[in-house]
C-alpha cells in the first residue's frame, strides 16, 4: 500500500440558498456554509479528499479551530501512514487531541477520516463502502427528506411549496427554541396535512426541557409526527429514559453520540430507539460504521441525517447510508440549501432521490477551485 506523503488544507465557503436558522449573515451580509477541505497525496501521486463542516451555531467547532488543529496537531500524524489503517488513525488522533466525554474535535477528525477512505478506495479501485466491516449489499439510491425550518408560518408555506415543486414527498421539521410548543404543534399539523402519506420527522436540536418534551411528544404524535430527534441535550439522561418509557414517539439521539463507546453506553441506559446518523459529526466513517453495527445488532432504528453537507462530506454520508441499508428518507439538505458545488452535478438529486457515486473512494471529481484554496501543512 502506498503511504501518505503530503497533507494540504484550506477553507471553502459555499453560497447558501434560502433561509436556514443555523447560517447567519457574515460581516459582508452574505450567508455562507463554511467548510475545511483536506487533500492527502500518496507516494504514487494518488489523491484523497476530505471535508470538515463546522458551524459554531450548530456544533461547538469553528472553521478557525479546525484549520489550526489540522495544521499544528494532526497533519503530521498522517505522514508515512497507510490510509487504510482506519483504526490506527483514530487511535492516533484521539491521542493527539484527548477526548473529554467522548472524542476530541470530531468534525475536524471527520475530514481526515474521509480523506483516508477516499484515498484507500482509489488505491484499491473500490467505493469507500467496500472498505467497511462487514461488507454487505448496498443501496444504489438514497431517498431524501425536505427540511422545513422557520419560526414564521408564511416562510414555512413557501418552503413546503418549493419542496413539492422539486419533487419531494417526505419532510423533516425543525422544532424547539426559539419556537413555542404551540407553534411546533401547528407546524407539525400543517406539514402532515400538506403531505399526508409522507414520513414526517421532527428535530428539536436539543431545544426542549424534559417537562416540555414529555408533554409535547404525545401531541406531536397525534399531529402526525413519526419520530422525534434530539428533544433534549445528551446530558439529560433521565429525561431521555423517561421519554423512552413514555413511548409516545420513537426517540432518536444525535447530538452527543460522537463515538461508538458513547453509543454503547446510551443504548445500555435505554435512552433511545435509534440514532440519526451524521458521519460528519461522528468523527467520520470508521466510528459511524461501528455505531451502525451496534444499532443493527440490537434492532434499533438507523436514520440518515447531516449538517447541510456539501460535496465530500455529503458523498461520505451517502456511502454510509447506502451501506447501512437505510430505506427511510434521509435528512440530507445540502442539495436544498447550498447554491454551489466543487464536484459539478454528481450530487444533484433527481427529484427527491440521490444516486450513490460508484467510483473509487468517495466517487467524486473536484473542479480546480478546490485545489486553489489549499496550502501544504505537512510533507515528506
Amino acid at each position: 500500500m502506498s503511504l501518505i506523503t503530503r497533507v494540504e488544507i484550506g477553507r471553502f465557503d459555499y453560497a447558501v440558498a434560502g433561509e436556514f436558522k443555523f447560517f447567519k449573515p457574515g460581516p459582508d451580509g452574505r450567508v455562507t456554509r463554511p467548510s475545511v477541505l483536506v487533500r492527502l497525496t500518496d507516494e504514487n501521486g494518488v489523491e484523497g479528499w476530505g471535508q470538515a463542516v463546522p458551524v459554531p451555531s450548530w456544533t461547538y467547532e469553528t472553521v478557525e479551530g479546525v484549520l489550526s488543529t489540522l495544521e499544528f496537531h494532526l497533519a503530521e500524524l498522517l505522514i508515512g501512514r497507510d490510509p487504510a489503517d482506519f483504526a490506527g488513525l483514530h487511535v492516533a488522533m484521539n491521542t493527539a487531541i484527548r477526548p473529554a466525554f467522548s472524542v476530541g474535535q470530531p468534525l475536524c477528525q471527520a475530514a481526515l477520516d474521509l480523506a483516508c477512505h477516499d484515498l484507500a478506495g482509489k488505491q484499491r479501485g473500490v467505493p469507500a463502502w467496500q472498505l467497511f466491516d462487514p461488507v454487505r449489499a448496498t443501496r444504489d439510491e438514497i431517498l431524501l427528506s425536505w427540511t422545513v425550518a422557520s419560526p414564521k408560518m408564511e416562510t414555512v408555506e413557501r418552503q413546503l411549496a418549493e419542496g413539492r415543486a422539486r419533487g419531494y414527498r417526505n419532510f423533516n421539521i425543525q422544532v424547539g427554541a426559539p419556537q413555542t410548543a404551540a407553534y411546533d404543534l401547528e407546524l407539525a399539523r400543517k406539514v402532515r396535512a400538506f403531505a399526508p402519506d409522507g414520513f414526517l420527522w421532527a428535530d428539536a436540536n436539543t431545544g426542549y426541557t424534559p417537562a416540555v418534551a414529555l408533554a409535547i411528544a404525545p401531541q406531536l404524535r397525534d399531529a402526525g409526527v413519526d419520530v422525534l430527534e434530539s428533544p433534549l441535550p445528551p446530558t439529560q439522561i433521565r429525561g431521555y429514559q423517561a421519554l423512552k418509557r413514555q413511548g409516545a414517539l420513537p426517540v432518536l439521539m444525535d447530538e452527543g453520540i460522537l463515538a461508538p463507546e458513547v453509543a454503547a453506553e446510551f443504548i445500555a441506559l435505554d435512552m433511545m430507539d435509534g440514532i440519526a446518523m451524521k458521519p460528519a459529526r461522528n468523527a467520520g466513517l470508521r466510528p459511524s460504521v461501528q455505531i451502525v453495527n451496534q444499532l443493527l445488532e440490537r434492532g434499533l432504528m438507523v436514520l440518515g441525517s447531516g449538517l447541510t453537507d456539501p460535496d465530500f462530506s455529503l458523498a461520505g454520508a451517502l456511502q454510509l447510508f447506502a451501506w447501512s441499508g437505510i430505506a427511510r428518507p434521509c435528512a440530507l439538505n445540502g442539495p436544498q440549501f447550498l447554491a454551489d458545488s466543487l464536484t459539478g452535478r454528481t450530487l444533484v438529486p433527481k427529484q427527491d432521490v440521490l444516486t450513490v457515486p460508484t467510483g473509487p473512494g468517495l466517487g467524486l471529481t473536484q473542479d480546480p477551485r478546490a485545489g486553489r484554496c489549499l496550502a501544504q501543512v505537512a510533507a515528506r
